[in-house]
């Protein structure tokens, strides 16, 4: 089956739903790919809870409809705007009961090329269908971006693999398990699979675990001192929510370097007890090479003092995180990551989220450089819906023409 629409939006995490909210009230004709809430669903591990709070954990319809305190209430399920942390399995079905309340024009089809003739795009399905489209939003969250240390290359496959590959950690029950990282992903993986049995080694470059603070009274003075915001607490983190289109003015290395410092994977609170008490931590490791041993994989750590320990484990996962790089989306033709201008591989945008490309935006992740850490977390969803549809609804009949980043955004 072939269609036609005016907007298609690949990806149905938080920002492509949210967005798909949006245009469907504005009225305009889009489709939604992919299925709905899938790196939550499939890529981050059973039993894993939210750092966000609950309040900064919606999806964003344009009435700020149907938040995650109505899925609670309607479920029966407890919540709290802030100190009750939010479960995984919680936040992935309030997202998929989002989708068939707000995004019903969603199919469950992943796009396997986009091509762009200078007019329309044509999106090829997996399923054989094909979609044209006048334009398209790329909001496909971090699953293509994860990143494994070349020198563990010889170990991968079934010896090694990335902690998005995991949701269900039961098949790890009694093996022993060496996880690489000391971010979120990788302390609370460690300590979520040790719970269910595994004997877990976990391995940091750092000297410490920088874990997060569990929730408190603040006092009037702390909370003048640090504010609260959707990305926690701190001015720095209320201004990234509130000013995010003055954080798109600042010169591109300074935007660069804030969206790589400022709230880094810091492992939540919950996680800290188990890891404490059950899994073994190396701190100061700095991997340098793997090896298969007798069907084990053996890394080699360079230590703080400069001398190496090797340890071996049944399977290695790389907690190692997400880089963005848009060359590593398939579906985009070459012809289209010829056109598209890119800093450190990621899109140059315009102040309406448009790529290079005339009628290809981007949201989420990808659009961090341009806007700030807000666009690295699911809270962002909200700002870059109401702007991003605002500006597809007064444009709609426009004809397709780059949208110029401005010269602090190009720079």
């Amino acid at each position: 089956m072939n269609q036609t629409t005016d907007v298609a939006i690949i990806g149905a995490g938080p920002y492509g739903l949210s967005l798909g909210a949006h245009l469907a009230q504005a009225g305009i004709a889009c489709v939604v790919l992919g299925e709905p809430m899938h790196t939550w669903r499939t890529g981050m591990p059973e039993g894993m809870v939210l750092k966000s709070e609950g309040f900064a954990s919606n999806l964003w319809h344009p009435d700020k409809a149907f938040t995650l305190q109505d899925y609670c209430a309607e479920h029966g399920l407890p919540y709290q705007d802030s100190g009750l942390p939010v479960p995984l399995a919680t936040f992935s079905a309030y997202g998929v009961a989002f989708q068939k309340r707000f995004v019903p024009m969603l199919r469950e089809q992943w796009v396997r090329h986009l091509d762009f003739d200078g007019s329309l795009y044509t999106l090829h399905l997996d399923n054989h269908d094909i979609i044209t489209a006048r334009r398209v939003v790329i909001a496909a969250g971090i699953r293509k971006f994860h990143q494994i240390p070349t020198e563990l290359a010889p170990i991968l496959g079934t010896l090694c693999s990335h902690s998005a590959d995991h949701h269900k950690l039961d098949r790890f029950r009694g093996r022993q398990i060496l996880v690489i990282g000391g971010g979120a992903s990788g302390i609370g993986m460690a300590a979520l699979m040790s719970a269910q049995g595994a004997k877990v080694s976990v391995a940091a470059r750092k000297n410490r675990i920088a874990y997060c603070g569990p929730p408190s009274d603040r006092s009037l003075l702390e909370k003048i001192r640090a504010p609260e915001s959707g990305l926690g607490t701190g001015w720095r983190s209320l201004a990234c929510v509130l000013a995010p289109m003055v954080f798109y003015q600042m010169p591109r290395d300074f935007r660069h370097m804030i969206v790589r410092r400022h709230l880094g994977p810091a492992p939540g609170w919950t996680s800290r007890a188990e890891v404490e008490q059950n899994v073994d931590v190396l701190l100061g490791r700095r991997v340098v090479g793997s090896r298969e041993a007798n069907g084990l994989a053996a890394v080699t750590f360079q230590n703080s003092d400069g001398s190496e320990q090797t340890v071996e484990a049944e399977h290695v996962i790389s907690a190692t995180g997400y880089k963005v790089d848009m060359r590593r989306l398939e579906f985009l033709s070459r012809e289209i990551l010829d056109r598209m201008e890119m800093a450190a591989f990621t899109p140059v945008l315009s102040p309406y989220f448009e790529t290079s490309v005339p009628g290809l935006f981007v949201v989420g992740t990808a659009a961090a450089n341009a806007f700030g850490p807000l666009l690295r977390f699911a809270y962002g969803a909200g700002f870059a819906s109401n702007r991003l549809s605002r500006f597809l609804k007064r444009t709609a009949e426009r004809r397709l023409v780059p949208m110029r980043p401005t010269l602090a955004a190009a720079a």
